[in-house]
């Protein structure tokens, strides 16, 4: 349980500081757009890491093994922890997450931001982050 503990608050706190970035109205003034699109896919990608070990955790509490970033999402909505209609969302980021760790390109990390920036990451993220808190293991 502590160790799920530990993955759950590491989450907690990645995604909190990923929507600070993302809500935050004033960066544009501050920074350059460059900059705002690295520190966001930046944020993304640990909240993203963080999500997944605080899932793969929960799973392992009950029981249930997980390999691969796909199978434990599957796995938890199987669960009935987080909604089915999260599936392609969670797809979704761990491509996005691949891009950006794998194959960085300027172009592609500014298209990777724009899809950040249009909500629905932020919402998902933050349905899960609930769901967790809500079931506990």
């Amino acid at each position: 349980m502590e160790k799920y503990a530990r993955a759950y608050e590491k989450f907690k706190k990645a995604f909190e500081k990923f929507r600070e970035v993302i809500e935050n109205p004033a960066l544009p003034e501050i920074f350059t757009e460059d900059f705002i699109v690295e520190i966001t896919t930046k944020r993304f990608e640990y909240t993203y890491e963080s999500l997944r070990k605080a899932v793969k955790e929960f799973l392992r509490l009950r029981g249930i093994e997980c390999n691969s970033p796909k199978s434990c999402f599957r796995e938890i909505i199987k669960e009935g922890v987080i909604p089915e209609n999260l599936e392609q969302v969670l797809f979704e980021m761990i491509l996005m997450r691949g891009s950006l760790v794998h194959i960085y390109d300027e172009n592609q990390a500014k298209s990777i931001y724009k899809r950040i920036k249009d909500r629905e990451i932020i919402e998902a993220s933050s349905i899960i982050l609930y769901s967790l808190e809500k079931e506990k293991p």
